[in-house]
């Protein structure tokens, strides 16, 4: 692999300037300022084991793969309101004020972009601050001047963009998306079925951008988004962030499964009042997100391989809008399953958690493992990245794989392989004599 060690300035591109994205400019701010430890995150706070258990290699993360250093980052964003990270962040409500007047020097700085919107692709949710163009094509000029202008202002070296805005309704790919010719003439032609996250993907693209996608929506999961990746040779990923209540269950499922443990229902519901909450009150919009929160368990469970355990199970999720809650969203679980000779028992797990708190670390690690794969020279998807995702992108021939503990092997081996290292196995014989 060409290891390019980072110089200059790393510009970090957010599509929507709300909750998530403001509780990660702030955290940022926190953590460089010596005021908060970077929990969360894997790559300020996680160590990777180097060689033998033996030789007691264990080093950090972020100075064995050497990422870019926070003070290094310089933040842009687009949003459909006029209001400043500050502003925006104090209307989210996720951080206390005595945060959010620690980091508001650094929020104020933070002045969106006029935002490419159209609501028919998120329903419950509109505002003034939006571009207008004859066309997509467009549109997607503007988002690329917007760039241009943005690399010129801040004198970065590099940029990386991650998708933070509203859930979009569900589409599926469909022949405007199957390849890239004809996407870019479904743009020319305002093509009702491209949405405005893929107006970004291939703006960021084409400006040589990686761009990974922290919402369910189809944005980059398409041919015709992978062939301009391919052909730009950048790195892309997504998509939706994996927080609370699938984070909770990637993380249960696995051990359920590795003690042979049937499962004959699972019942998810959640309920929460921020704006992710008011744009998921849509159906259309839920749609997209219950596709993303419901595909992990069928992966990791493995019903064709395992019927007796887990072909009959019964898979609910609901997502409540109840404004009282804010961003302290509550995920309730409740998951029948059996054992030895068929009795059944149950778990409860109340999660009472906050999205934004769980999100902000995942877009730092992104931003940075973005910023690593581009100076690698990794181009296209990003599966070892899947760690991060409720809904990994594989390659069209594979199956994703969900479960969370591989997800982190397979993270950590990516890391040694890039770095030159050995990878690591597990297998432990060379501890025994024969």
């Amino acid at each position: 692999m060409v290891n390019q060690a980072p110089q200059g300035k790393l510009g970090v591109l957010i599509p929507g300037l709300g909750a998530v994205s403001t509780t990660f400019i702030a955290g940022v701010n926190s953590i460089m300022h010596g005021q908060t430890a970077p929990i969360g995150s894997l790559t300020q706070m996680g160590t990777i084991r180097l060689g033998k258990r033996t030789e007691n290699r264990s080093p950090k993360i972020k100075e064995f793969a050497q990422l870019a250093d926070l003070k290094d980052l310089v933040f842009g964003a687009w949003d459909i309101f006029e209001d400043n990270a500050f502003q925006a962040a104090s209307k989210a409500q996720v951080l206390t004020p005595q945060d959010l007047e620690l980091a508001r020097s650094a929020l104020e700085k933070v002045k969106p972009m006029k935002a490419v919107f159209d609501q028919d692709f998120v329903k419950n949710l509109d505002g003034p601050h939006k571009k207008s163009a004859e066309n997509k094509l467009v549109l997607a000029e503007m988002l690329m001047d917007d760039i241009k202008a943005f690399k010129k202002a801040n004198r970065t070296s590099r940029e990386v963009m991650v998708w933070c805005a509203s859930t979009e309704i569900y589409i599926e790919a469909s022949d405007v998306h199957s390849t890239l010719e004809k996407f870019e003439a479904g743009l020319l032609n305002n093509d009702s079925r491209i949405a405005p996250s893929m107006i970004y993907a291939y703006a960021a693209l084409k400006s040589g951008v990686p761009f990974f996608n922290g919402a369910p929506n189809l944005t980059v999961d398409t041919p015709a988004i992978i062939e301009l990746a391919e052909q730009t040779g950048l790195p892309i990923a997504g998509k939706d962030f994996k927080t609370g209540q699938t984070l909770i269950k990637t993380i249960l499922a696995p051990g359920l499964k590795s003690r042979m443990l049937g499962v004959e229902g699972w019942f998810s519901t959640n309920i929460l009042g921020n704006r992710d909450g008011e744009v998921l009150d849509d159906p259309s919009s839920f749609k997209t997100k219950e596709v993303s929160k419901k595909g992990a368990l069928d992966f990791i469970f493995q019903p064709e391989v395992y019927p007796e355990l887990y072909q009959d199970l019964y898979h609910k999720v609901r997502i409540n809008y109840y404004p009282p809650r804010g961003d302290a969203k509550e995920g309730w679980d409740n998951i029948d399953i059996f054992g030895w000779m068929g009795y059944k028992m149950q778990i409860k797990v109340d999660f009472l958690c906050r999205d934004s708190i769980l999100a902000a670390p995942i877009v730092l690690d992104l931003v940075l493992f973005a910023d690593l794969a581009l100076r690698h020279n990794k181009k296209g998807i990003q599966e070892w990245l899947s760690f991060y995702f409720k809904s990994p992108m594989v390659a069209p021939e594979l199956y994703p794989e969900h479960d969370i503990f591989i997800q982190l092997t397979k993270l950590k081996n990516t890391l040694r392989w890039m770095m030159g290292e050995d990878l690591i196995t597990h297998l432990g014989n060379e501890y025994y004599a024969d």
